[in-house]
Order: structure tokens, then C-alpha cells, then sequence
């Protein structure tokens, strides 16, 4: 019998009791508010239990002291550190315990030794970039080890790639400080088991059992592995804790060895029909020690180029399916040796061998964001956790495959497949109908289904993220009934009182209990706002496309990446990206967020600069920038605003109004010149009074043109354009407050042969209205826009943008405000940033003859802009400075002013941390020659007010500006 109802809350007193004590014993945040009770409430699983408090301690005696208190009152503990489990592994109850943002530290690092020690909350690409110097790493590397922590690897046991040579996380760990059930403190490691009372008599009662049961491959990690306590095994305490999920102990610090890093890899791409006929060949492939052995989809290559575009897969050989073999070698002539000698014996003449370097890890790429890529089918459909990492022994991988496509056939679900296959570890994301109640008795039959088929196979129910909330209920089909005894033995020698995440492998929780997307509420579209039109219509099936990887909680500008700027300044869950994405999932659901205009969900996107990152890096496509406008929208509707949604949402109406006539510019910029009067105003119109005020331009771009410039009115519908003609938009801050690179575009786009046209009309994208959730307002200014631009668009004129993030405006958010308007097809369409037009092919571009001024020696420091990054690329602006020869600094991440964000009243601080991030160290090592290029009127501002360096637009620095 099953219980699929979301589980009660605890009664009010009991919580207020256990918040109370816990205040009283711990140093570090204790939250028990619906914010962060929400944040808490979900991992990267199909689950959802709601805890009653979350703990962010200090260190590590603050989190002995919160397991005490917890203990004693009675309450169930669940640690976590990245929240990225897939099994629902890392939420529960009671105490939920976060050891990521404060309990992280590396603390030893002994390169003779090869060992490390760690707290819980170490990220491992942390430990990694430390052992580096010293030509070491840790072994094991999941996709997720920019965000993945040490106690989490620990609990789940975690593999990724580099297992097939380094072995498992329990391989690498050589002990453990742990706190049980019971408050025994102990450090675990080989050769004694005296720590935990009864456990050798326990072990020795049933060698049988577990000799012939457990260990059977590697891959094998559901339910306890106990052969570990093996004597022919050492009897290694640590590693049977490895995988326990946080049931039997909570890991408090770890040694874990490491090993030296591969002097000469080499990546062999082999191609197959498919992923069956790719599984085949891996015996084959083993035989050559390996490094890494990963299968990769053609179906999830497709999805890559969607989302990526084109450029985002290097070319691949002819196949259906891939296999990603990392060999190594003594030196770079060794390794190229055994990836021919490998290729020969791989069963395919589709061979590619990719040297390292950039190609290499752009293939790799591919492979990591496969978690969050593999969220969604081929056919658009969400793909869900729940069975996603089944194991196999190798040798039966391709069978096993043919069979489990079969098997999603038959219950008329699909996914995208992919996995580690040198390990017989394959994980795929299904459709499963889980949007509804409805769905979940079929769901839960393929689920039982598949773990017939893999237990036929001799398989694990899980390969590497344990079994958690997932699959804890399906082990008798796995294990004999003396087995799962035994497990439930071992449990009660550790954690009598099953307070430590209780539901997880002993005496589990059904699997279809407590799932959070059957039960969240349509969230239908408002008049006037977005359609979320490529989420049918709903705003509820929007914000779940965050399934919880957690790629928005790493250093993301480390690959280039611009998300979740706030989260790097904060370091709090609900400043990153998935924890917005839950709290809109807490509001679609209505039991703890019940209302739009809740306090936890304006607290949780306050800090949302709107830089729009995650809609470009986030691999399930999330775009926090839309659901907060949306949010806004809906929160503020026919209600009044704060006042600075009217000071900097209408900044377009009153930069129009001041510079009308020149005179009165020139007055209200000398009158805002003085500061006392200026700080007067910004805190009137809710802006921080530190910021300086903009000035405003004396002649409007439009002015200008009339005499250098060929102002054009809309042709006639069905007219051709002549050739070489295009159209440069100025938007409403090129046209009011800094026209300059407008002014240098028009002389650049006509040195390229180009004949400028300039509108007749202002057109305004309405940006500033939709940063602050206005719609309403928003749509009225692009239904102008469009009336202005779209006969352009439509008779075939290119449209050059000067600000990137109204082009952006054209290029994304027009589609989703008007996605039935043929006019907003064919001005997204139809609009280019300068470097795409100039980086085009002909008819298009300026041909090849065209080539762009020498900047032989000039040092430039580029912030593109995040909307430029996420919704253009700056690909096209990096090609026409490598063709002019410039020596380029390209920086990744947020510039921090965003707009409106960093002018507002409470986001100063958080602004110049995020400039800290990349912008502000970069233009302070720059030398004073150096240009400061950013065509974002936000960067040059932020740039000029923080730094004093006055930045420049892409045009102006090809117009011969240097400064």
C-alpha cells in the first residue's frame, strides 16, 4: 500500500520548541521561515518534504551542537551540502542542516602523503584547483564537481567519468570523522569495528550473505556496502559509510587520498548506429585502461546545438551514438599511440581523436550538462529523475539498453540516454506523466518495471546517487529478504531512533509518496503579461523547468558563464537561481507560499539583477529575468508601485521629456550635478544616494542624424530593400543619454559599404518597463516599436541594435509578449548586433574584402553585456577583435549595475560585490592605455562610476576611440 499524499507539518508548538532550542545552542543562521523552509524543501529529485528548520552552522562544533539539540528534542536530521541530489537524498522532515556555505574548508593538504582533509562543506573542483600545483587529484569527478560538496560525494558514494580509473568516492576515502545516531563521535577507517557495538558479531553472523550478495561489480552502491566489512576487505569502516545517505552518521570532516594528474590525455570520439551498438564495443574498449569511457546520444547532441547553437559541438564522427574515450599516456606521442591502438580495436572506423584543448572540453561539456539538457525530450516534454542511474556489469550494458528502450516503448515514455558506460552506469531523464495526480500510478509501474529489467540483468538499482526517496522501496527486488534484514540491522546498531534521514533505505517511504510536481496548481498567463508560450501557457510549467543540478551554484565565469552573479556575492541559496526557481514552485504548490505578493517570494528575486544568464547557461533553460518580471506584474496589477518602478521603470519618459529641448538639459544636468541635490532625488525616486546621477544628452542621436544621417520612414509593404541598405535603431539610452556609439556606428557601417537608414520615429523596446515587471506598459511601447520597425523587418532591412539589452528585447522577450504577431517574427528575425552584421556571410555582411581597422597593440578589456552573453552570444564581437588584431581581456560574469538593480534603494552593496567579481580586479590591473570596451550602457556606467574608467561601445573603438 502506498502513500501518495504529501506528508503533514509538524504541529506549530513542537516546531516552536525545536526552533528555540536550536537558537539557544547554535552560533550560526537558524531559519524557520516559509523563505527558506522552501529553499530546503526539494534537491535536484521528483520530491518535495518540507523541513521544519533549516541550520547553517558556523563550524563544525556548531553543527555537533545543532545534532545534540535535534537529538535530544527528538527531531529528524538531514544534511546536505550542494542540494543537488537526484534521489531525494538531501531533504527531510525535521532539521535540515546545510554545511556548504560555512563548514568548507580545506584543512590539510599533504601532497607526499597524496591525502587531503576536508570539511563536508568543500567543493570539489575547490580541492581540486588546490592539489593541482602539486600535479595531484581527487580521483572520482561527477558532471556536478563545480557545485558538488565532499559530503555529498560521501553520502551518495559519488563516481562521474575518471571512475572507470580512480574507482568510486568510497575507492578514495581514507577516514571519516562522523557523529551516529546515537552522539558516538568516531573516526572510521580500516581494520576495527569495535567504535560501533555489535557490528563484528553482526558481520560475522552473515559473511555469507554478504560475500555472495553484495559486491558483485562496481557500480553496485544500492543499500549498504557492507562488504567492505569484509576481513579479506580490511574491514574498512570508512568506505562501508561511503553511500549510506547520511542514515547510520553525519560526516563531520574526511581524509581522502589522492593521485597524480594525467600528464598527456587524449579524447577518442567513437561513432556507432547507436547507443546499444556504442555499449557493445566498451569491453573492447576497457581492455586499454582507459581513463574515462562516456556514451553520449545523438538525440541529446541535437538538443546541445539547440540550446548552444551550432558552434557549441565540435564536428563529431558519422554515428547515432558516441563513445568518449580519455586515454593517457607518459607524454603526448604515448597517448596519441594508445588512442590509435584503442581506435583499431574499438569495432568502428568512425574515429575522431581529439587532442586536449578546447575542442576536448567543449566535447566533455556536452557530456556535463547532460543532467540538466537530458530535462527535456526531444519532443519538448519534461524529463524527470527516478530512474536515473541504473548500472550493469559492462558486458551487458548493450543488451540491457535494447531492452530498457523497449520497456520506455511500451509504457509510452522516452528519454535521453547517456551514462558512463566504461562502468555499465547509464542515466536518462523520462517524461514520465507526472504533471498531475493522474500520473503517478503509471509512473510508478515503469519505475517497478525497469527495476525488474535491471535486476535481471544482474544490476544496481543505482550506480552512483544512491537510492534516496527514488528507489530505497524498490531494494527488495534487488536484495534476498535476509539482506534487507541485515540492512535494517546495521541501521538500528547506528541510529536507533531513526532520526537520521528517516525514509531513506531502511524502512523507506514509498516512492511515489511525497512528490512535489503532481501537486503544484496551474498558473495560468495574466492579461498583459507573458505568454510562456513555449510552456504551454503556464507559468507553473515555466519555473519547473529548474530540476535542482545546481549549475547556477557554481563558479559558472570560470567556463565563460555568466550565471547568478548575486549567488557568487552572497553565497545564499536564496540568491541563486534554483532557489528563486523553488520558491515559484513553493507558490505554484500554495501550501507554504500561498500568494504572489508572499514576503518569501519578493525576498527570494530581490536580489535577481535580471541579467537573463541562466536563460543561456542554466541547461534546463530557466530565465529567472522573465519569471521576476512576471512576478512583479502580477504583484503590482492595477496597484501602486514603489516609487522606483516610476523613477527608473519610466527612465525612458523622462530622459525624453529633459532633453526635448536642450536648455532645459543643460539646466537639470547642472542642477543634478550637485550632489547634495542629486542624493535629494535618488532617495525621492528609491535609489541609493551613493550612486551618482546619469546625465543627459544635449543633442538627442535623433537631432544628429537629421543632418549626417538618411532618416527613413517605413516603406511601403511589399517593397524591396536595395542592397547594402540597413536600418540602425537607436534605442531610448543611445537616443537620450549617450549617443556616441550610435554616432560612431553610423561612420562604421558605412566605411563597410553599408547605406545607413535611420527611422523617422523614436522606438522605445520598453525594457526598463519589463525589468520592473510593468507588462502592461511594456507591450505598449514595443506595439509602437513594432509599428516603427516591423515594415523594415518585414521587406527584408536588417535592423542594427546599438544596446545590447534592447536588442535583446527584440530578439527574445517581443517573441514571448506577441508570440502571434508575424511583425515580432520578423523583427527578432531580422535584427543584428554591429559584429554579427559586420561577421556575416555575404549578401548579408560586408563580404571578405571588408576588413576591420588594425588595432595591432591596443589592450582591451571587454564586459559584454549579460543580456549581449545570454541572448546574442559575444562570439561575433570576439571574431572582429582577433580580425583587428586587439590583445582582449574578455570577462565573465555581471558588470553588477543590471539596469535599474544596481541604482535601487538596498542593492548598492551587493552591486559592487558583484563588479568585485570580475569587473573592478580586471580594470584595476589593466594598464591607463588600455580601453575599457563595453557596449552596455549599464557596464560603462558602473565601470566609470566605480573605477573612473570611462568605457566605450564596440563602434566607437572601430571608428578609431580610444577613449
Amino acid at each position: 500500500m502506498t502513500t501518495t499524499e504529501p506528508a503533514p507539518p509538524a504541529p506549530a508548538d513542537q516546531r516552536s520548541e525545536l526552533v528555540a532550542a536550536l537558537r539557544a545552542a547554535v552560533d550560526g543562521a537558524v531559519h524557520d521561515d516559509p523563505l527558506h523552509r522552501g529553499l530546503y524543501s526539494t534537491d535536484a529529485s521528483n520530491y518535495r518534504v518540507v523541513p521544519e528548520v533549516v541550520v547553517v552552522p558556523r563550524d563544525v562544533d556548531d553543527a555537533r551542537a545543532a545534532l545534540d539539540t535535534a537529538r535530544r528534542l527528538g527531531a529528524p536530521v538531514t544534511t546536505r551540502g550542494a542540494g543537488t541530489s537526484i534521489a531525494g537524498n538531501s531533504i527531510g522532515p525535521g532539521v535540515v542542516i546545510d554545511f556548504s556555505r560555512h563548514v568548507n574548508r580545506i584543512l590539510e593538504l599533504d601532497p607526499e602523503a597524496r591525502t587531503a582533509r576536508v570539511e563536508p562543506g568543500v567543493i570539489m573542483s575547490d580541492l581540486q584547483r588546490a592539489a593541482r600545483p602539486h600535479g595531484l587529484r581527487f580521483g572520482p569527478d561527477p558532471s556536478t564537481q563545480n557545485r558538488a560538496t565532499f559530503g555529498g560525494m560521501i553520502g551518495n558514494n559519488a563516481c562521474g567519468p575518471h571512475a572507470v580509473a580512480y574507482g568510486r568516492t568510497a575507492d578514495n576515502v581514507a577516514s571519516l570523522d562522523v557523529v551516529d545516531g546515537t552522539g558516538r563521535s568516531f573516526t572510521a577507517g580500516r581494520g576495527s569495528l569495535d567504535v560501533v557495538p555489535g557490528l563484528d558479531r553482526l558481520v560475522s553472523a552473515n559473511l555469507a550473505t554478504i560475500r555472495t550478495e553484495l559486491g558483485r561489480f562496481k557500480r553496485q552502491v544500492s543499500g549498504y556496502s557492507l562488504e567492505h566489512l569484509l576481513p579479506e576487505n580490511g574491514t574498512d569502516l570508512a568506505k562501508m559509510l561511503v553511500g549510506s545517505e547520511g542514515t547510520l552518521v553525519t560526516v563531520l570532516g574526511a581524509t581522502v587520498d589522492l593521485v597524480p594528474v594525467p600528464s598527456a590525455p587524449v579524447l577518442v570520439a567513437l561513432g556507432y548506429p547507436d547507443m546499444a551498438a556504442a555499449a557493445d564495443a566498451v569491453p573492447a574498449v576497457l581492455a586499454h585502461a582507459p581513463l574515462a569511457v562516456e556514451g553520449i546520444d545523438a538525440r541529446l547532441v541535437d538538443v546541445v546545438r539547440r540550446h548552444h547553437g551550432p558552434q557549441a559541438v565540435p564536428e563529431l564522427p558519422p554515428g547515432g551514438g558516441w563513445l568518449l574515450v580519455e586515454v593517457g599516456g607518459h607524454d603526448d606521442a604515448d597517448a596519441l599511440d594508445n588512442a590509435r591502438r584503442l581506435a583499431a580495436d574499438s569495432g568502428t572506423d568512425a574515429v575522431a581523436v581529439v587532442p586536449a584543448g578546447p575542442q576536448a572540453d567543449a566535447l566533455w561539456r556536452i557530456r556535463a550538462d547532460g543532467a540538466g539538457l537530458g530535462g527535456r525530450t526531444p519532443s519538448g516534454a519534461q524529463g524527470w529523475p527516478g530512474w536515473e542511474d541504473a548500472a550493469v556489469p559492462p558486458e551487458k550494458l548493450g543488451a540491457y539498453l535494447r531492452d530498457f528502450e523497449a520497456l520506455m516503448a511500451d509504457h509510452g515514455v522516452d528519454g535521453l540516454l547517456y551514462g558512463h558506460f566504461g562502468d555499465g552506469c547509464m542515466h536518462v531523464r523520462i517524461d514520465m506523466p507526472l504533471q498531475s495526480p493522474e500520473g503517478i500510478a503509471p509512473s510508478r509501474d515503469f519505475l517497478v518495471a525497469s527495476a525488474e529489467l535491471v535486476t535481471s540483468y544482474g544490476g544496481s538499482l543505482s550506480g552512483e546517487h544512491g537510492d534516496g526517496r527514488a528507489r530505497s522501496e524498490l531494494l527488495p527486488l534487488m536484495y534476498s529478504g535476509e539482506m534487507i534484514d541485515l540492512f535494517g540491522k546495521v541501521k538500528t546498531l547506528f541510529d536507533p531512533a531513526e532520526q537520521l534521514n528517516p525514509g531513506v533505505l531502511v524502512r523507506p517511504a514509498p516512492l511515489d509518496a511525497d512528490l512535489r510536481r503532481p501537486y503544484a496548481r496551474p498558473l495560468p498567463p495574466v492579461p498583459g503579461g507573458f505568454t510562456f508560450h513555449e510552456d504551454g501557457g503556464d507559468l507553473t510549467t515555466a519555473v519547473h523547468r529548474c530540476t535542482g543540478v545546481g549549475k547556477c551554484r557554481s563558479d559558472n565565469s570560470a567556463a565563460g558563464g555568466f550565471m547568478c552573479p548575486s549567488y557568487r556575492a552572497t553565497k545564499d541559496e536564496k540568491d541563486v537561481t534554483r532557489g528563486r526557481a523553488r520558491i515559484l514552485q513553493e507558490l505554484a504548490n500554495g501550501s507554504l507560499v500561498t500568494d504572489v505578493r508572499s514576503p518569501a517570494v519578493h525576498a527570494s528575486l530581490d536580489l535577481c539583477l535580471s541579467c537573463k544568464a541562466c536563460s543561456s547557461d542554466c541547461p534546463a533553460g530557466v530565465d529567472m529575468a522573465r519569471y521576476k518580471s512576471e512576478v512583479l506584474h502580477r504583484s503590482y496589477r492595477r496597484r501602486l508601485r514603489p516609487v522606483n518602478h516610476y523613477a527608473l521603470g519610466w527612465l525612458p519618459r523622462w530622459s525624453r521629456l529633459i532633453t526635448q529641448v536642450p536648455a532645459v538639459t543643460r539646466l537639470v544636468n547642472a542642477v543634478l550635478g550637485v550632489r547634495p541635490v542629486a542624493r535629494l532625488v535618488m532617495r525621492a525616486g528609491g535609489m541609493d544616494p551613493r550612486r551618482q546621477m546619469v546625465g543627459f544628452a544635449t543633442e538627442r542621436f535623433s537631432r544628429w542624424a537629421r543632418g549626417n544621417a538618411q532618416v527613413a520612414s517605413a516603406p511601403t509593404p511589399g517593397g524591396e530593400a536595395r542592397p547594402r541598405q540597413v536600418l540602425l535603431w537607436a534605442d531610448s539610452f543611445s537616443e537620450t543619454l549617450d549617443g556616441a556609439g550610435a554616432r560612431a556606428m553610423v561612420r562604421v557601417l558605412r566605411e563597410a559599404g553599408y547605406e545607413v537608414l535611420v527611422p523617422d520615429e523614436q522606438a522605445c523596446c520598453g525594457l526598463t518597463w519589463i525589468s520592473t515587471g510593468q507588462l502592461d506598459g511594456a507591450r505598449r511601447q514595443l506595439e509602437r516599436t513594432m509599428a516603427v520597425l516591423g515594415p523594415f523587418a518585414v521587406n527584408g532591412v536588417p535592423i542594427i541594435g546599438v544596446e545590447p539589452s534592447c536588442t535583446a528585447v527584440l530578439r527574445d522577450d517581443l517573441l514571448d509578449l506577441f508570440p502571434d504577431d508575424p511583425r515580432a517574427r520578423s523583427i527578432a528575425e531580422g535584427t543584428y548586433t554591429l559584429a554579427e552584421l559586420l561577421t556575416a556571410p555575404a549578401p548579408l555582411g560586408p563580404g571578405e574584402d571588408w576588413q576591420p581597422p588594425s588595432l595591432e597593440g591596443v589592450e582591451v578589456v571587454a564586459q559584454p553585456h549579460c543580456h549581449h552573453h545570454s541572448v546574442m552570444g559575444w562570439e561575433a564581437d570576439a571574431a572582429v577583435l582577433a580580425r583587428a588584431g586587439a590583445t582582449v581581456t574578455r570577462l565573465a560574469g555581471c558588470c553588477g549595475l543590471a539596469g535599474n538593480f544596481g541604482m535601487e534603494k538596498g542593492h548598492y552593496e551587493v552591486s559592487v560585490q558583484v563588479a568585485e567579481n570580475a569587473l573592478l580586479p580586471a580594470l584595476r590591473e589593466a594598464g591607463p592605455e588600455a580601453v575599457y570596451l563595453a557596449d552596455g550602457y549599464s557596464c560603462r556606467t558602473q565601470g566609470e562610476q566605480l573605477a573612473g574608467r570611462h568605457g566605450i561601445h564596440l563602434a566607437q573603438l572601430l571608428a578609431g576611440e580610444r577613449r
